[in-house]
This record gives structure tokens, C-alpha cells and sequence, in this order.
């Protein structure tokens, strides 16, 4: 926390130089969403370069005015929080003062900001994410309050950590991973009692893009067990940039690469080619949307795709075809296909990429 404390007091400390030599204050960050300031590693997946570009907040100028004062207002809110080491969601830093903020987006943008500004992890300010991903599955741990939280037992949802960081005595008879895109396939799974039917397993869902908490602990099972880990996404493009987000990070949290991607993960399905090969019928499949082209470019243009020849084909029968699907397609087969033939069978012959 003293380090904490002594980043942001350097930051004020400069704030005053410029007003004692009767300059306007600037801050400098670090330009967090421009591709040209991250690289792609293998190992690490996508990480902000070292020296990249940088954008300046002025306190002079109309356009970031505002935009300066907000961000010396959140830094006293940390600062605070640190000093009596108390904690805060971005929620609670939102409705602390609506009408100053103006929008819950206003102030994660700037809390990722002063993150990688400072060099400094997102839970080290104190600030806290709200969760909203679910694990599930032979897993057990003990929270850093010290409640024990036992997954294995039955087949009870339990909601991801908001201090994945905290957890310990992780303990775990699985045998991988399944990241599940979606809620509705993930109760479904629970549902038909897949997590011990087929071998155990621990299984997680960030319900759509995941949140910080969600990643946090993908990565901290990772570490801890070192077991395959792959992801059920549907066939659409959306699905593929959400398993890119685990696997290989965001651009917009680059800075913070090294404790948030896996790149070890596999993509099990749903395959853009399982539709073809499972004859899947055509009226099932939904016609791509003007978006959906775009997104589908975008990422076929993505450092990491040229080192996956495998994923790179089935983009390319995806992009040909024009047609999308939700996991749900599989339905259309029988009710329990996904869970007692699809899984299974993926799991045992090897169908990942």
C-alpha cells in the first residue's frame, strides 16, 4: 500500500510543480487501445509494449478538462481507500457522486487509466469489480475471509470471487476446464449433471465477455492445476472474440496481460465445420449481420491468427458461408445432445483446435 500511496503522491506532487511554475497541468497515460502499442506473444498473449505512445489529459484545454478533474477526483478516492484500507466496487465509486461522473463507463474508463498509469494492478488501488461469472464442478477453496466454499458437493452455482487474488487451498479432482460462453448452457450442462458424468471437471462462465474476476480466476486454475482448459463458444463471431479475450487478453487491459490470459486454451466448439459434418439444417443457422462481417474481419486480421492455421480455416468456412449459430442449434438434433453425445465424444477422439 506504501507504494501505492507513494505512486499517486507523485502524481499530485507533479500537479503542483506545474501550478508553483505557473504551467497548467497535465497527466500522461499510457494509450491503452491503440493496436499499435501492443504486441503478441505466444506466452503471454496480447501486452502493451514498453514504450508506447502516450496521450496527455490537459487541465487548459475544453476537451479534457473535465476529464483531468475526474481523474484527480478518483485518485483522493483511492488514496483514502488505501490509507484506511478500505475497499470499493467501480459501482460504488459511480454512486458516490452520479451527477459529477455522468456514467458508470466514465468512471471504469478511468479507473483502467489510473491502473496502468500508475503500474499498478486494478485491486491494489482497492477498487473492487462486480462480478458476475459463475464456476461450478469439483473444485473446492477457502475465501480470504476465510469462508470455505465447497463446489464439488452439489450441483449449486456459486458465484466467482470478487477477491480472486485472496483465494486459497485450492483443491480439485478435475480432469480440465470448460469455459462455457453463455448462462443458459451452462445451467443446461448443470442440469443434465455433466460436470461428473463424464470425468470431473470444473466448469466456468463470464456469461458473454467476461469480467476481470472471471479471467483472474480461469488464470489462478491454471496456475494452480495446470489441466486442459477448453472453451464452448457459439459459431459466430462474438463467440470467437470472447474466447480470444481468455485465451489471449484484451487490448483494452494489455497492461495487465500477464495475470489475465491462458494461452493454452482450446477451442472445443461450437466449430464453424461441426455444423457441416453434424448436417445441421440450413433453417437452423442464423445470416450474418452487416456487424457480424465487420467483427469477423477484424479479427481475422489479429496477430494471433496467422499462428493459428487451424482457427484461421474455420473463420474462413464461417466468413464463406455467411451463417452463424448458438450452441442451443444442437437441440435441433435431440434435447440432450450437447451433454450426452456432442461433449463426450469432442472430449474423447480429440475434436479441439
Amino acid at each position: 500500500s506504501s507504494e501505492v500511496l507513494e505512486a499517486i503522491e507523485n502524481v499530485i506532487q507533479g500537479v503542483l510543480q506545474s501550478l508553483a511554475q505557473k504551467k497548467a497541468p497535465v497527466l500522461t497515460v499510457p494509450n491503452r487501445t491503440d493496436w499499435r502499442n501492443i504486441e503478441f506473444k505466444d506466452s503471454v498473449g496480447l501486452q502493451m509494449i514498453p514504450r508506447c505512445t502516450t496521450k496527455q489529459i490537459r487541465s487548459d484545454c475544453p476537451q479534457s478538462a473535465k476529464r483531468f478533474a475526474l481523474m484527480l477526483k478518483i485518485l483522493s478516492v483511492i488514496y483514502k481507500m488505501v490509507q484506511s484500507n478500505t475497499y470499493a466496487t467501480k459501482r460504488d465509486i459511480y454512486y458516490s457522486d452520479t451527477l459529477l461522473f455522468g456514467s458508470q463507463s466514465v468512471v471504469d474508463q478511468i479507473i483502467n487509466d489510473i491502473s496502468c498509469m500508475l503500474k499498478i494492478p486494478r485491486r491494489s488501488l482497492h477498487v473492487l469489480s462486480t462480478t458476475k461469472g459463475f464456476v461450478a464442478g469439483n473444485l473446492s477453496y477457502t475465501e480470504e475471509d476465510g469462508t470455505k466454499v465447497n463446489c464439488t458437493c452439489s450441483a449449486t452455482v456459486f458465484t466467482v470471487p470478487s477477491n480472486v487474488r485472496g483465494i486459497k487451498n485450492l483443491t480439485s479432482h478435475a480432469k480440465f476446464i470448460l469455459i462455457v460462453e453463455k448462462d443458459a448452457t451452462f445451467q443446461r450442462l448443470l442440469d443434465d449433471d455433466f460436470f461428473s458424468k463424464v470425468s470431473p471437471c470444473i466448469m466456468i462462465t463470464g456469461r458473454g465477455i467476461p469480467d476481470l474476476n472471471t479471467r483472474l480466476l480461469v488464470r489462478k486454475l491454471w496456475d494452480s492445476f495446470q489441466i486442459p482448459i477448453f472453451t464452448l463458444m457459439d459459431a459466430d463471431p462474438h463467440g470467437v472474440e470472447i474466447m480470444c479475450v481468455y485465451k489471449y487478453g484484451s487490448v483494452s487491459m494489455s497492461f495487465e496481460a500477464h495475470h489475465l490470459t491462458v494461452p493454452s486454451i482450446k477451442w472445443l466448439g461450437l466449430l464453424p465445420s461441426d455444423l457441416e459434418r453434424l448436417n445441421i439444417c440450413k433453417d437452423a443457422l442464423i445470416p450474418f449481420t452487416k456487424q457480424d462481417e465487420n467483427k469477423l474481419a477484424s479479427i481475422q486480421k489479429r496477430p494471433y491468427i496467422a499462428c493459428q492455421p487451424l482457427w484461421k480455416k474455420e473463420l474462413e468456412i464461417m466468413a464463406a458461408s455467411k451463417l452463424k449459430a448458438e450452441i442451443q442449434v444442437l437441440t435441433s438434433l435431440s434435447s440432450d445432445y450437447l451433454s450426452r453425445v456432442y461433449l463426450p465424444n469432442k472430449l474423447q477422439f480429440g475434436g479441439w483446435l
